[in-house]
């Protein structure tokens, strides 16, 4: 089996990863461009792990203009095996309360113009987003919850809305009606990209409101949001200290094959492949291009 590596992307209000030791900083170029920002490496109980700011320090991206591609190619090209994603949400369910821990099983992919393949013309490929996070990186989440004595929900859907703005009330009662249980901005592409590159993927949406369906409470801004995930900073980084220290040393074969996802989803002949095209996609796909 090969050596597991465990990655983390912060969202809003998550720019750093407390307690890593020997931390450094290196800036990664990948063929789909600059990184949201430089990859901060290190180690907790002894286990390697790199994390990346989702929107930069300092909050300087948003939503659309995350580099979701180079984001995704950086750390597979440093060996992340496994990825966990730390998403805002507002909650569409009335026992979802600001506060709680979300570990979400499925996507609504709402987003229009975001670029959601490394693969396109000249080298096609179609992977299973069926079960799109693997899970048992969610199982070993929800074991590092349970450890910490932290609040939270195993599974659910999350809809991931285009943004920037918040939701219409229409929108979010048309969401509530639909069954969905959580709605944010940057979950996808990102899980798509992941299962391309052969990561295995998890978010932890924690909610920080009730989006704008609830008649009993204040429309979502972002004094709101920030609020909760400043309260709930100091959870979200004994989570993951946790779930890094308990991580194994050697990457678990996931059941979904988020893994193995490029097994049989090449389309394109290998005589028609674009060379240059091929050339981007080795550090995503070089296990199935040769």
């Amino acid at each position: 089996m090969a050596a597991s590596m465990i990655g983390i992307i912060g969202g809003s209000g998550v720019y750093d990863l407390p307690g890593l030791e020997d931390a450094r900083e290196e800036r990664v170029s990948t063929a789909w461009g600059e990184p949201s920002d430089a990859l901060r490496f290190g180690r907790i109980g002894g286990r390697d792990a790199v994390f990346l700011p989702r929107h930069g320090r300092g909050h300087r991206l948003s939503p659309s203009g995350i580099p979701y591609r180079a984001n995704i190619a950086a750390l597979k090209s440093v060996g992340v095996t496994d990825l966990v994603s730390v998403s805002a949400c507002g909650s569409f369910r009335a026992e979802f309360y600001p506060g709680l821990f979300v570990l979400v099983d499925q996507f609504v992919d709402r987003t229009a113009g975001r670029a959601s393949s490394f693969f396109g013309d000249g080298c096609v490929a179609h992977v299973s987003m069926a079960h799109p996070v693997a899970p048992l990186l969610v199982a070993r989440i929800a074991a590092a919850a349970r450890e910490e004595d932290i609040a939270f929900v195993k599974g659910g859907t999350y809809v991931c809305m285009e943004g920037p703005q918040f939701s219409s009330r229409a929108e979010s009662l048309g969401y509530k009606a639909a069954g969905h249980d959580v709605i944010g901005m940057t979950a996808m592409p990102e899980a798509k990209l992941a299962r391309e590159a052969e990561i295995s993927y998890a978010t932890i949406a924690m909610v920080t409101d009730f989006d704008c369906w609830h008649p009993e409470h204040d429309e979502v801004d972002v004094a709101a949001v920030v609020k909760v995930v400043r309260d709930n900073a100091g959870k979200a980084a004994a989570l993951l200290a946790r779930l890094i220290r308990d991580f194994p040393a050697e990457h678990e074969p996931c059941p979904a094959r988020s893994d193995r996802a490029l097994d049989g989803a090449i389309m394109t002949a290998p005589d028609a492949r674009d060379a240059a095209l091929v050339e981007k996609l080795r550090v995503v796909a070089g296990r199935v291009l040769g």
